[in-house]
């Protein structure tokens, strides 16, 4: 696939989780439950992943069954998955959600940069160049400013 329409595949992803947690903290503020806001999210996305699953993927039942999966690999990107959509849901209805979206990707950025580095979780080494120095910076900048009156 061209590089330009990853790029536009990513941006887009970012739109529909901005969007996602719009919903998602709307819900949690009705219910007065973030948690429960979670739990539903995180049930409506096991749905939809499945149903995804059984219209795009013929042969997912093997990969389910593969043993070359640790096990732990099955439940910590859930675990984090909670706590970092808790954490959302919990902020969006007090900071804002533009706050809150400038904070997290900031979050997400200065995290990537340091696992990239390092090959943390088992990811390739991307080297700390000058030009994602100054990116992080801007970005942090930015961030300052969407966070300030």
């Amino acid at each position: 696939m061209k590089l330009y329409l990853l790029f536009i595949l990513a941006l887009s992803g970012g739109v529909f989780l901005a969007i996602q947690a719009g919903f998602n903290s709307q819900l949690g503020g009705l219910l007065k439950q973030p948690v429960i806001a979670v739990v539903a999210s995180s049930i409506s996305s096991v749905v939809f992943g499945l149903l995804f699953l059984f219209i795009t993927e013929r042969g997912f039942m093997q990969t389910l069954t593969s043993t070359k999966v640790p096990w732990y690999l099955w439940f910590t990107g859930g675990l984090f998955s909670v706590i970092g959509i808790y954490i959302y849901f919990y902020t969006i209805p007090k900071i804002g959600i533009s706050k809150m979206i400038a904070l997290g990707l900031c979050g997400q950025l200065i995290f990537s940069l340091i696992a990239g580095k390092y090959g943390w979780l088992n990811l390739p080494v991307e080297p700390l160049t000058k030009k994602r120095i100054i990116g992080t910076i801007t970005m942090i900048l930015g961030t300052i400013l969407v966070n300030t009156k």
